[in-house]
């Protein structure tokens, strides 16, 4: 199954001497996406790079597991870190919204038809 592209965002690794990763991440690669205080699963996919090594910064798309949630927080130019529990592995800004307000729609909608 194909992820929706939620965001897209420039996400740079912190470097493993630095604290970060000690080996690549690939695409579907699941860390938690940090902003306001909260972390939320946003699976990531890298479009240009068939891994990103600690230090690499790249083009990611984010596809919320919860799209709702983020609506109208979300925007371009927001930062956010990459986390992996409570440890930093990386940090970012969105670069624009792509199908974000989609996936809620459809997120909601689904949520209401189980009801």
């Amino acid at each position: 199954m194909e992820r929706p592209k939620d965001i897209e965002a420039v996400v740079t690794f912190i470097p493993t001497e630095h604290g970060g990763r000690k080996g690549p991440a690939f695409s579907d690669y699941r860390p938690q996406f940090y902003y306001a205080g909260h972390d939320w699963d946003a699976p990531q996919q890298y479009p240009d790079v068939e891994q990103v090594n600690p230090g690499d910064t790249v083009r990611a798309y984010l596809s919320f597991l919860s799209p709702e949630e983020h609506v109208g927080r979300v925007k371009p130019g927001m930062a956010f870190l990459i986390r992996e529990g409570q440890k930093i592995v990386g940090y970012g800004s969105v670069t624009k919204l792509i199908d974000l307000e989609k996936s809620a729609a459809a997120a909601l909608a689904r949520r209401s038809g189980a009801g």
